[in-house]
Protein backbone atom coordinates (compact mmCIF):
# COMPACT_ATOMS: atom_id res chain seq x y z
CA UNK A 1 0.00 0.00 0.00
CA UNK A 2 1.30 3.52 -0.84
CA UNK A 3 0.87 6.17 1.61
CA UNK A 4 1.77 9.62 1.87
CA UNK A 5 1.62 12.94 3.37
CA UNK A 6 -0.26 15.51 2.72
CA UNK A 7 2.51 17.18 0.32
CA UNK A 8 2.88 14.36 -1.54
CA UNK A 9 5.88 12.67 0.18
CA UNK A 10 6.02 9.09 0.41
CA UNK A 11 5.85 7.98 3.79
CA UNK A 12 8.57 4.94 4.92
CA UNK A 13 7.97 3.44 7.94
CA UNK A 14 10.87 3.47 10.24
CA UNK A 15 10.75 -0.04 11.63
CA UNK A 16 13.84 0.44 10.39
CA UNK A 17 18.23 6.51 32.18
CA UNK A 18 21.80 7.04 32.25
CA UNK A 19 20.57 6.26 35.96
CA UNK A 20 23.52 4.84 38.49
CA UNK A 21 21.50 2.47 39.77
CA UNK A 22 20.46 0.67 36.32
CA UNK A 23 23.17 -0.88 35.40
CA UNK A 24 21.65 -5.09 33.87
CA UNK A 25 19.71 -5.25 30.23
CA UNK A 26 17.90 -7.44 29.55
CA UNK A 27 18.05 -8.77 25.46
CA UNK A 28 14.74 -10.88 25.90
CA UNK A 29 13.09 -8.19 24.00
CA UNK A 30 15.84 -8.18 20.78
CA UNK A 31 14.04 -8.60 17.62
CA UNK A 32 11.31 -6.49 18.53
CA UNK A 33 10.44 -3.14 17.12
CA UNK A 34 10.31 -0.03 19.24
CA UNK A 35 6.63 0.77 18.76
CA UNK A 36 5.43 -3.23 19.81
CA UNK A 37 7.32 -3.24 22.78
CA UNK A 38 5.86 0.19 23.64
CA UNK A 39 2.19 -0.95 22.49
CA UNK A 40 2.73 -3.96 24.82
CA UNK A 41 4.51 -1.79 27.39
CA UNK A 42 1.41 0.81 27.71
CA UNK A 43 -1.08 -2.29 27.51
CA UNK A 44 0.44 -3.82 31.11
CA UNK A 45 0.64 0.09 32.14
CA UNK A 46 -3.72 0.23 31.32
CA UNK A 47 -4.19 -3.30 32.75
CA UNK A 48 -2.56 -2.53 36.04
CA UNK A 49 -4.33 1.26 36.21
CA UNK A 50 -0.84 2.66 36.44
CA UNK A 51 -1.36 5.14 33.57
CA UNK A 52 -3.35 5.59 30.42
CA UNK A 53 -1.36 6.07 27.26
CA UNK A 54 -1.91 5.19 24.22
CA UNK A 55 -0.45 5.59 20.19
CA UNK A 56 -2.37 8.20 18.75
CA UNK A 57 -4.54 7.00 15.59
CA UNK A 58 -3.49 8.67 12.05
CA UNK A 59 -5.93 9.98 10.14
CA UNK A 60 -5.57 8.79 6.35
CA UNK A 61 -7.55 9.72 3.23
CA UNK A 62 -7.96 6.98 1.29
CA UNK A 63 -7.97 7.44 -3.06
CA UNK A 64 -7.28 3.80 -4.20
CA UNK A 65 -9.07 0.81 -3.40
CA UNK A 66 -9.01 -2.60 -5.05
CA UNK A 67 -11.56 -5.51 -4.71
CA UNK A 68 -10.18 -8.26 -5.30
CA UNK A 69 -13.12 -10.25 -3.72
CA UNK A 70 -16.63 -8.82 -3.22
CA UNK A 71 -16.34 -9.59 0.69
CA UNK A 72 -12.55 -8.07 1.13
CA UNK A 73 -10.77 -5.03 -0.03
CA UNK A 74 -7.22 -3.51 -0.42
CA UNK A 75 -6.34 -0.13 0.13
CA UNK A 76 -3.31 0.88 -2.42
CA UNK A 77 -3.02 3.88 -1.94
CA UNK A 78 -3.88 6.69 0.70
CA UNK A 79 -2.36 9.71 1.90
CA UNK A 80 -2.15 11.36 5.77
CA UNK A 81 -4.82 14.07 6.22
CA UNK A 82 -2.38 15.91 8.15
CA UNK A 83 1.27 15.78 9.27
CA UNK A 84 1.55 13.84 12.22
CA UNK A 85 2.76 14.93 15.49
CA UNK A 86 4.73 12.36 18.04
CA UNK A 87 3.43 9.00 18.55
CA UNK A 88 1.91 8.39 22.17
CA UNK A 89 0.13 10.80 24.13
CA UNK A 90 -1.73 10.08 27.81
CA UNK A 91 -2.06 10.94 31.28
CA UNK A 92 0.16 9.90 34.34
CA UNK A 93 -0.44 10.90 37.89
CA UNK A 94 -2.23 13.54 36.87
CA UNK A 95 0.24 14.94 34.32
CA UNK A 96 -0.41 15.02 30.50
CA UNK A 97 2.74 13.29 28.68
CA UNK A 98 3.23 13.32 25.23
CA UNK A 99 5.99 11.71 23.60
CA UNK A 100 7.95 10.26 20.17
CA UNK A 101 9.40 6.73 19.23
CA UNK A 102 12.42 6.97 17.41
CA UNK A 103 14.76 4.07 16.37
CA UNK A 104 18.05 4.41 14.68
CA UNK A 105 20.80 1.44 12.99
CA UNK A 106 23.23 3.86 13.55
CA UNK A 107 26.05 3.04 16.09
CA UNK A 108 27.29 6.48 17.57
CA UNK A 109 24.60 8.68 17.03
CA UNK A 110 20.98 9.38 15.91
CA UNK A 111 20.31 11.70 12.97
CA UNK A 112 17.98 14.61 13.49
CA UNK A 113 16.55 13.83 10.03
CA UNK A 114 14.41 11.19 11.79
CA UNK A 115 12.24 14.12 13.07
CA UNK A 116 10.40 17.00 11.68
CA UNK A 117 10.01 20.44 12.23
CA UNK A 118 6.11 20.20 13.09
CA UNK A 119 6.86 17.74 15.37
CA UNK A 120 9.77 19.91 17.50
CA UNK A 121 6.87 22.69 17.37
CA UNK A 122 4.36 20.35 18.97
CA UNK A 123 6.78 19.41 21.63
CA UNK A 124 7.56 22.80 22.39
CA UNK A 125 3.85 23.98 22.81
CA UNK A 126 3.60 20.60 25.10
CA UNK A 127 6.07 22.35 27.23
CA UNK A 128 4.89 25.71 27.07
CA UNK A 129 1.35 24.19 28.04
CA UNK A 130 2.89 22.23 31.53
CA UNK A 131 2.41 19.20 29.82
CA UNK A 132 6.21 16.50 30.22
CA UNK A 133 7.53 15.86 26.52
CA UNK A 134 10.28 13.68 25.29
CA UNK A 135 11.78 11.38 23.06
CA UNK A 136 12.15 7.60 23.15
CA UNK A 137 14.99 6.90 21.09
CA UNK A 138 15.79 3.23 20.61
CA UNK A 139 19.89 2.42 19.17
CA UNK A 140 19.05 -1.14 17.49
CA UNK A 141 22.33 -2.56 17.05
CA UNK A 142 23.19 -1.97 21.05
CA UNK A 143 20.01 -3.01 21.70
CA UNK A 144 19.68 0.16 24.26
CA UNK A 145 16.69 2.35 24.98
CA UNK A 146 17.18 5.88 26.01
CA UNK A 147 14.69 8.48 27.41
CA UNK A 148 15.63 12.27 26.22
CA UNK A 149 13.95 15.09 27.76
CA UNK A 150 11.70 17.22 24.57
CA UNK A 151 13.83 20.65 26.05
CA UNK A 152 17.54 18.50 25.13
CA UNK A 153 15.93 17.56 21.91
CA UNK A 154 14.84 20.64 20.78
CA UNK A 155 18.25 22.61 21.92
CA UNK A 156 19.91 19.81 19.49
CA UNK A 157 17.25 20.31 16.67
CA UNK A 158 18.03 24.40 16.91
CA UNK A 159 21.68 23.75 17.42
CA UNK A 160 21.53 22.07 13.70
CA UNK A 161 19.62 24.76 12.61
CA UNK A 162 21.94 27.04 13.47
CA UNK A 163 24.91 25.36 11.60
CA UNK A 164 25.39 22.69 14.03
CA UNK A 165 25.70 19.09 13.90
CA UNK A 166 22.95 16.97 11.87
CA UNK A 167 22.83 14.40 14.81
CA UNK A 168 23.03 13.56 17.79
CA UNK A 169 25.86 11.64 19.02
CA UNK A 170 24.83 8.55 21.35
CA UNK A 171 27.48 10.14 24.04
CA UNK A 172 25.30 13.34 24.73
CA UNK A 173 22.26 11.00 24.68
CA UNK A 174 23.82 8.96 27.51
CA UNK A 175 24.80 12.08 29.10
CA UNK A 176 21.70 13.78 28.68
CA UNK A 177 19.35 11.14 28.83
CA UNK A 178 18.45 8.02 30.71
CA UNK A 179 19.07 4.65 29.63
CA UNK A 180 15.27 2.79 30.41
CA UNK A 181 15.28 -0.23 32.42
CA UNK A 182 13.59 -2.94 30.04
CA UNK A 183 12.20 -6.18 31.54
CA UNK A 184 9.36 -8.76 30.78
CA UNK A 185 6.26 -6.91 32.79
CA UNK A 186 6.40 -3.65 31.95
CA UNK A 187 8.97 -4.42 29.25
CA UNK A 188 9.72 -1.14 28.58
CA UNK A 189 9.34 1.03 31.98
CA UNK A 190 9.55 4.38 30.87
CA UNK A 191 7.78 5.37 33.53
CA UNK A 192 10.62 4.75 36.39
CA UNK A 193 12.37 7.50 34.76
CA UNK A 194 9.35 10.04 34.88
CA UNK A 195 9.17 8.99 38.37
CA UNK A 196 12.58 10.27 38.95
CA UNK A 197 12.40 13.06 36.78
CA UNK A 198 8.99 14.70 37.69
CA UNK A 199 7.31 12.19 40.85
CA UNK A 200 10.27 11.93 42.89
Amino acid sequence: MSIRYPNGKPYASEKEIHNPYIKNHTYSNRGMSLEEELNETNEYYSAADIACIHKKPTPLQIVKVDYPQRSAAVVREAYFKQPSTTDYNGVYKGRYIDFEAKETKNKTSFPLQNLHLHQIEHMKQILQHGGIAFVIIKFTFHNEIYFLDAKHMIEYWERQTNGGRKSVTKQEIETKGYLIKCGYRPRVDYLHVLDTLYFS
